[in-house]
């Protein structure tokens, strides 16, 4: 079996989904725009600055989906893909997943975003297995808490063991598309790292380990 793995956000789409989520919250008056921008707007820069507390930046990300019911979540998430996220699927990202689909390769995303937006995005690529932080639900609503083990920097190694290990495979090749930085743990452990439109520390580890850069956009 052979692997092709893709992170999300900047990578398969031309921009963050967590942000575009939080943005669109604000349009539909959902939540308080400064309070949410300014909140986000530092969990971003933490994110680029490789600090980012994951589990308080998942407090904060989730508090929208358990403070509303699941129905009226499915009707804005709907809304959400249709405005702020098909917009932004590269095609050039649709022929590279495709070029590994042509090959017989298995298909794999995993990102730090929320299941809850992610899963429609995956359907989009025609990627049925995905690895994404996991919103706990309790009598089917979200309590804003997470589930399990983060899927963000190392937490993606660990989650992409657990994968490996629950689905019984053993890649004799893989790969993995990235942009950021925080992904260099997962990076390194794959036959074919390649970095995407790389932030600028991504670009400085894949040019000194000789790592494959592209552009997708």
């Amino acid at each position: 079996m052979k692997l092709a793995i893709f992170d999300l956000d900047n990578t398969l789409i031309a921009g963050d989904s967590d942000c575009l989520w939080g943005d669109y919250l604000i349009e539909i008056k959902q939540v308080d725009s400064e309070l949410y921008r300014t909140g986000h707007d530092q969990f971003y820069q933490d994110y680029m600055d490789g600090q980012l507390d994951i589990y308080a930046f998942l407090r904060f990300q989730l508090k929208p989906l358990a403070d509303n019911d699941y129905q009226t979540l499915l009707s804005w998430r709907e809304d959400y893909m249709t405005k702020k996220i098909k917009p932004l699927i590269l095609d050039k990202a649709l022929k590279e997943v495709d070029k590994h689909r042509q090959q017989g390769h298995e298909l794999l995303i995993i990102t730090a975003t929320n299941r809850f937006l992610t899963e429609p995005i995956a359907t989009i690529f025609g990627i049925d297995e995905l690895i994404a932080c996991e919103p706990e639900k309790i009598d089917g609503e979200f309590t804003g808490e997470v589930s399990g083990t983060p899927s963000f920097a190392e937490g993606k190694v660990t989650r992409y063991k657990h994968w490996l290990a629950q689905h019984g495979k053993q890649p004799e090749e893989t790969w993995f598309y990235s942009d950021s930085h925080n992904d260099i743990p997962l990076l390194k452990k794959v036959d074919h790292p390649i970095a995407v439109d790389p932030d600028e520390k991504l670009k400085e580890k894949a040019n000194q380990e000789n790592w494959q850069v592209i552009s997708l956009r």
